[in-house]
């Protein structure tokens, strides 16, 4: 593995503990080019680890607290009339930062969500006729709390899409929770955590990911894998061509990871669920869509 990239997850592994597997998929998907959804009860952590990944990877870090009252130019920005130039100038809003931190998604507006639509698909944002580029590398990391806690409104499928990977940390492991209890708040290790890199270095990294090479083998069974989740009984729909792309940029950023120039189905297996599980709808309300892909690993022959 890259020695910076596993200097990274081993200083987000000391932020957040116990949750080494969630690390890797998370920077998988950041160098995959992806955004991630980050799903769980609060006061687990969620806006702590965003922060650390952020830091570790040098890069210009904004919070935004979604709130149902917030207007769509408070994430994109507004033009302001200057009277003594006659003119308009546009004030960027905090969408224009390379790390944006969508803290509670899921409690803004529909209209407000769907703002965000454009930057992460495009990377650019239009305002009154005008586009504005945004910095590169983009990342957009949301966090959601379940949909059945009040004032949450949920989001679309296709803002959903948008999102490369939906990972939910869970509760901690017994000894984690009891050393977070003898050490204090996790917060308290952010102004410790060093930068591995800068955004120009993790743009290389990102292109260097996607030059990963996928053999014939490793694509045939990509789409076994897409191709089951669209056979009756299982799902209610099942995974668009896009949704097999995004399986794949996210194996290979995971190959990547690991130091090698090709995939393998270990790759494969170890991004499939995430990528998937927020894309799906199980027919039976009563089995989550992340066991029955899990299932499918265990079923859909690698060759």
């Amino acid at each position: 593995m890259n020695k910076n990239i596993q200097n990274a997850l081993q200083q987000l592994n000391t932020l957040i503990l116990g949750k080494e597997n969630v690390m890797r998929q998370l920077m998988a998907a950041i160098l995959a080019g992806g955004h991630i959804l980050l799903e769980d009860v609060p006061g687990v952590g969620k806006t702590t680890l965003a922060h650390g990944v952020a830091t570790v990877l040098g890069l210009d870090y904004r919070r935004v607290q979604f709130t149902n009252d917030m207007l769509p130019s408070d994430l994109i920005g507004v033009n302001i009339y200057r009277p003594n130039e006659g003119t308009f100038e546009f004030h960027p809003g905090p969408v224009f930062h390379s790390f944006l931190l969508a803290d509670e998604i899921n409690r803004a507006s529909p209209k407000l969500q769907s703002a965000l639509l454009e930057a992460m698909e495009e990377h650019q944002v239009s305002v009154e006729g005008k586009t504005y580029t945004l910095p590169e590398p983009f990342i957009v990391v949301a966090t959601q709390n379940p949909t059945e806690q009040l004032g949450t409104f949920p989001l679309p499928e296709s803002q959903l899409d948008r999102f490369m990977m939906r990972l939910s940390m869970g509760y901690p492991t017994e000894a984690a929770e009891k050393q977070l209890y003898q050490q204090g708040s996790s917060r308290a290790a952010l102004p410790a955590l060093q930068a591995v890199c800068d955004a120009a270095t993790l743009r290389q990294w990102q292109q260097q990911a996607a030059q990963v090479k996928c053999a014939p083998a490793a694509a045939d069974y990509i789409y076994r894998l897409v191709n089951a989740t669209r056979q009756p009984g299982r799902f209610i729909l099942g995974l668009s061509p896009r949704a097999g792309l995004a399986v794949l940029a996210a194996a290979k950023a995971w190959a990547f990871m690991q130091g090698r120039n090709h995939i393998l189905p270990e790759d494969i297996k170890a991004v499939w669920v995430p990528v998937a599980n927020h894309r799906l709808q199980a027919v039976q309300q009563d089995r989550p869509s992340a066991h029955l892909l899990a299932d499918l690993l265990n079923h859909v022959p690698v060759a």
